[in-house]
């Protein structure tokens, strides 16, 4: 079977479902940043802007993939179908390479938040276009963490068919990782330190949370009209070991101003602007250690671009391993439904 890769990014999409047996036929990415990562790694550089792409010249495929951008719907124009309510948004793209190529099966990918925005009309609008154009939407929010990747990441997930078939998302059940099993722990690159203001911070926090749990750190150095300034620095160690740094009162946890994690922790979402930093190993995490928060291969290649945009990119990317395990769901249920062929075999009949 083959897919294309919509808003393919830096390709998690098609790591994870080659591993699996199915060809790349077709793929398209913006960013300039990506498709050269991409391009380094699978030897195929994405077309660009999906808005300029015709759909009747993309090749035939079986299964359309994207994990797209989730801006407003429309909904209050005249109910014309999905050109109507998705006009002027990237799912219109999708919408309308669907209605054209009419591919067996779509699996797309966004937020969690896309189920309850604008009180759940932008989902259900999605599942209705997806519904007038034929196929048949299942979707579930599913969090990294539970596929035995030290990562809280939940996401939201859609397959739909062109048969009504009874689809049943794979089940996570591997949840215990934490981020010691994926760190290098005698990483020494320099790049990685934390500065020393943020390393006396966590220091100050260590010598005296003892006699409070929260511990009260200066801000004379502080604007006095800023939000740090007028209402102070505090820092906790929370039950999951990660250290937060709040501004507020001291009975409070009301504006977030740092916080890291620790080995025996678990990360927190890993997303474009932000990676985690451990206050146990008094650094950032690496982009390897990126990379398996997100099950990527070891061998992936960001040679061309910074570190800084090496994260920046894994954190918008999908998470390899959840796409691998939906997609061999996708296979099993695809195949079960097929009608099996009768042939005739030395006088016997024989299903195939």
């Amino acid at each position: 079977m083959r897919f294309i890769d919509l808003f393919s990014g830096i390709g998690g999409f098609r790591i994870a479902l080659t591993e699996i047996g199915l060809e790349c036929a077709f793929s398209s990415e913006i960013n300039q940043a990506a498709r050269k990562v991409y391009e380094r790694n699978f030897g195929h550089k994405p077309h660009g802007d999906i808005t300029k792409i015709n759909p009747s010249e993309i090749p035939d495929f079986d299964i359309l993939t994207a994990g797209f951008p989730c801006q407003p719907f429309s909904l209050n124009g005249k109910k014309e179908g999905f050109k109507d309510l998705t006009r002027g948004t990237l799912f219109f793209n999708i919408a309308e390479i669907l209605s054209i190529k009419k591919p067996e099966i779509l699996f797309l990918e966004n937020v969690k938040g896309i189920v309850t925005h604008e009180g759940g009309k932008t989902q259900q609008t999605i599942l209705n276009t997806l519904k007038n154009l034929g196929y048949f939407p299942h979707t579930a929010v599913l969090n990294t963490y539970d596929f035995g990747i030290p990562q809280h990441r939940e996401r939201w997930y859609c397959v739909g068919f062109r048969q009504d078939i009874e689809f049943e998302f794979p089940k996570g059940n591997q949840k215990g990782s934490k981020l010691a099993d994926i760190m290098d722990a005698d990483h020494n690159d320099p790049r990685l330190s934390l500065s020393k203001e943020e390393l006396d911070r966590i220091d100050f926090h260590f010598k005296n949370h003892n006699l409070n749990p929260r511990v009260k750190h200066d801000n004379s150095h502080c604007n006095p009209l800023s939000k740090a300034g007028i209402y102070g620095i505090y820092s906790y160690l929370k039950p999951d070991n990660s250290l937060r740094f709040h501004m507020g009162d001291p009975a409070k946890s009301q504006i977030q101003d740092d916080y890291y994690v620790s080995l025996e922790g678990v990360s927190p979402t890993l997303i474009a602007t932000r990676a985690p930093k451990v206050w146990d190993l008094r650094r950032h995490l690496s982009v390897d250690e990126c990379k398996r928060l997100q099950a990527f291969p070891e061998s992936y290649d960001f040679s061309d671009v910074s570190i800084k945009v090496a994260k920046k990119q894994l954190g918008n990317a999908v998470t390899v391993k959840v796409i691998n395990e939906i997609g061999k769901n996708i296979l099993k249920y695809h195949k079960e439904s097929k009608p099996k062929k009768v042939v005739k075999d030395q006088e016997q009949l024989v299903l195939i």
